[in-house]
């Protein structure tokens, strides 16, 4: 899960760049779809250390 929150962070930035190169509409849509990518970059990383605290804690009850 880390290696495709790194790729969708990657690919987030490389499109927020592209994105302000392109002018009117397409800009916008490529920038936006630039943030949905690092956005759920970002979220990849939040689930894997929430799945981790939650194993911890399994582990510890039982």
């Amino acid at each position: 899960m880390k290696i495709i929150g790194i790729i969708l962070i990657l690919i987030g930035i490389a499109g927020i760049f592209v994105g302000s190169l392109m002018f009117g509409d397409i800009g916008v849509a490529a920038m936006i779809g630039s943030l949905a990518a690092l956005f759920s970059g970002i979220g990849f990383f939040r689930f894997e250390k929430k799945v981790k605290q939650y194993a911890k804690e399994v582990d510890a009850n039982d």
